[in-house]
């Protein structure tokens, strides 16, 4: 059996540990490091030069599938106050006022005609180009689709190509109006996620389903889903005003853009980070979370949109 090599001098051992202090020791001769502040480059959305839709902008509306009378009053609501005289603080037209800031001036949102399909036309599962089929609905000819948006909403039993994988809304453009060569229309689709993807698309109002699981917040009309289209839908509604056609404002690739609100994704109040929205108000009667008053008093909770004076995003409280 192989002996055992004897162990080093008691000095041996002191002079190591004296070289271990010093290397885990600072020196006075050392300059300490210092921690500062981590500086964020400006967002900056680039534009390219596009038609934006300004001026009188008329949204339409077709109801696909199960909504109550109780729903389509959130939705209407929400586009009728966007344009309205602010009475309340803060106000949704106040929030909306910021694409005034975009190339062209404001974009006075008029609510036009409703349609509604309650019979499922085309069925609960639903591809992109049924959504430009329903669209195209409400804009026959190339006189009503100019300098309008046709937003296509589908209940919760309805299926959409993308829906809770990828988008909880989306926007693109069109020819299939009447019109002759070159007529484009904008259009627009948003979900009522409730039952299939509450956790993705009607954040805040529950719990993801990733990150931070902090408490979700109480939806300020008592309907997750409805009151999370209307995230959704002053997403889309922003990213059409500002970039109809694919070469208005937005960053990143043309067919993965981050747009006026997208580009500001989960942001409601101050302080917020991912996984958190922020500090908004609280209704004291109901606990529901706002912040944006719309008409006749009806509360919102709307996403932070990008200022181009600041470059920043700014939310609506």
């Amino acid at each position: 059996m192989a002996s055992s090599s004897p162990p080093p001098p008691p000095y041996i051992l002191v002079a190591l540990l004296l070289v271990l202090s010093r290397l885990s020791a600072p020196s006075s001769a050392t300059t300490p490091r210092m921690l500062s502040p981590l500086k964020t480059k400006p967002l900056v959305l680039k534009y390219h030069k596009g038609r934006l839709l300004k001026g009188n902008v008329t949204v339409n509306l077709l109801w696909y599938g199960g909504f109550s009378p109780a729903q389509r009053s959130v939705v209407a609501d929400f586009f009728r106050s966007l344009s309205s005289p602010a009475k309340s603080s803060p106000s949704v037209a106040s929030w909306w006022s910021t694409t005034a800031a975009y190339a062209g001036g404001p974009a006075n949102i008029i609510l036009g005609k409703q349609l509604v399909d309650s019979r499922y036309s085309l069925g609960k599962v639903l591809k992109n180009q049924h959504i430009v089929s329903l669209s195209s609905e409400l804009s026959p000819s190339k006189t009503d689709s100019d300098g309008a948006i046709n937003f296509v909403l589908t209940s919760s039993d309805v299926g959409v190509e993308g829906f809770c994988m990828s988008r909880c809304g989306s926007h693109g453009w069109s020819t299939a109006v009447r019109g002759g060569k070159g007529a484009r229309s904008a259009y627009g689709w948003v979900g009522n996620s409730a039952t299939q993807c509450p956790g993705q698309c009607a954040w805040p109002f529950h719990q993801p389903i990733y990150g931070p699981q902090i408490p979700p917040l109480v939806a300020p009309n008592g309907d997750m889903g409805v009151d999370g289209m209307v995230i959704s839908l002053a997403t889309v509604l922003a990213g059409t005003v500002t970039n109809p056609f694919d070469n208005g404002y937005f960053q990143g690739p043309g067919d993965a853009p981050l747009e006026a609100v997208s580009a500001c994704t989960g942001m409601f109040g101050k302080g917020a980070f991912p996984g958190y929205p922020g500090v908004v108000p609280v209704d004291k009667t109901t606990g529901a979370s706002y912040n944006a008053i719309g008409r006749s008093g009806r509360k919102y909770l709307l996403p932070a949109m990008w200022d181009p004076k600041t470059s920043t995003c700014r939310t609506a409280v």
